[in-house]
């Protein structure tokens, strides 16, 4: 399943790693609770392609022990530091369906094409560097009609809450959120590679969180 593509980093990659080693020790403390429902509500929609999934962005791996047990499922994140807690987790509950943890850029993924029945994304997209090439990535590694779940904060694309979203814009992105990352930009990126969009559903807290659901043309 994994292919020969090296993965790449850069200054900003490197940034991005420096960060998640501080906030490692203390990830699951302050996002466990906030983020269950929205991270269970993605797992499902990424199972209910397939058994086969891929979290991209895994983290500290509060999720892996959604997954039904005989799903099959792979990890990435850009973080040693994350992996090595979330592999703690997998060793320490017995999560059999997890197959592999491994270090790996999210937009130069080191799987093979259509590998995956679905690729699930939580709380990741609007912190890629380049969101539209991890879209790429995320569609290259899922079979045809396999689906990519995305669970996130969205900003509202107008109106009063809108203003607000990009008047506190840099204050989330402190806290790992982009209040002015739209679902648009994901939308229009769907469109340009026929790409369809299934659903945008809001979740707790109060639908700050969002599940958008697209689906692999075949």
């Amino acid at each position: 399943m994994l292919s020969e593509r090296a993965p790449e980093a850069g200054p900003t990659t490197d940034l991005m790693r420096k960060a998640y080693a501080r906030w490692a020790p203390v990830y699951d403390v302050v996002y466990d609770k906030l983020t269950e429902p929205a991270a269970r509500a993605a797992v499902e929609a990424a199972v209910a392609h397939g058994p086969r999934v891929l979290e991209a962005g895994v983290g500290t791996g509060l999720s892996l022990g959604y997954y039904p047990r005989d799903s099959f499922v792979c990890g990435v994140d850009l973080s040693e530091d994350m992996l090595k807690r979330a592999r703690g987790k997998v060793r320490r509950k017995g999560l059999t369906h997890v197959k592999g943890l491994q270090v790996m850029d999210v937009c130069r993924l080191g799987y093979a094409d259509a590998s995956f029945d679905a690729v699930v994304a939580q709380f990741l997209i609007t912190l890629v560097p380049n969101p539209e090439a991890a879209l790429s990535e995320f569609l290259r590694v899922v079979r045809p009609g396999g689906g990519i779940v995305l669970a996130n904060h969205f900003g509202q694309s107008n109106g009063p809450v809108a203003r607000v979203e990009e008047i506190v814009a840099p204050l989330c992105t402190k806290i790992g959120w982009s209040s002015d990352f739209k679902a648009t930009r994901i939308e229009a990126w769907a469109r340009r590679n026929g790409v369809e969009v299934v659903g945008l559903v809001p979740t707790f807290p109060g639908g700050f969180f969002k599940i958008l659901r697209m689906r692999k043309p075949g």
